[in-house]
């Protein structure tokens, strides 16, 4: 005789999600957020604190994890440090990464399999900050669920925009709202 669970009794377990949020300008620019985002107030810091509670893992490209091995670890910006120095990092790249950081590793194989393999696994959502190639290839693969944006009004003219390029895909928006300096706080699932 084999036991059986009781549907009642089985607890159900939410999917995990890959979660993308960026600071973009008004014209989509991603690239170096330094530039356009010149304000910041509480709303805003909130919004970071609540993208980030429930990640527990980060998809990072080779360019950003370089860039960011070279800065978190010594940083003081919470609680943004003290959640990406202790996440698993799991970095695109064909190269052995030259700079170490706590909880860092190449991905083995292509990306979008390993994000699927990774999304089936239990854990908490899987974040993409600041890595543009990266998320780019997941949405086109229609791999990522949730962006969550904050967009500064704010027109750069040049650099790397998050949304080129990429193949029509519908959002709905989760939540709109306005920061006391006047970013807006966006969030979009992605309709399948």
């Amino acid at each position: 005789m084999s036991f059986q669970e009781h549907p009642d009794t089985v607890e159900k377990k939410t999917p995990r999600k890959v979660v993308a949020g960026y600071f973009l300008s008004l014209d989509g620019v991603a690239e170096a957020p330094d530039r356009f985002i010149t304000a910041w107030d509480d709303e805003t810091d909130a919004n970071g604190a609540n993208l980030i509670e429930t990640q527990d893992a980060v998809i990072l490209g080779r360019r950003s994890y370089d860039e960011w091995a070279a800065f978190w670890p010594g940083s003081e910006i919470e609680p943004f440090a003290s959640f990406i120095n202790a996440a698993p990092k799991y970095v695109a790249t064909s190269t052995p990464l030259e700079r170490e950081w706590s909880n860092s590793r190449v991905i083995d194989g292509g990306l979008v399999d390993f994000v699927r393999h990774l999304k089936g696994r239990p854990g908490g959502d899987i974040g993409i900050h600041g890595s543009i190639s990266v998320t780019r290839t997941l949405l086109a693969a229609d791999v990522v669920d949730e962006l969550r944006l904050v967009i500064a009004p704010t027109i750069v003219g040049s650099g790397q925009r998050l949304l080129d390029g990429l193949p029509p895909v519908r959002l709905e928006t989760i939540r709109s709202t306005a920061s006391a300096s006047g970013h807006l706080l966006v969030d979009y699932r992605v309709v399948r």
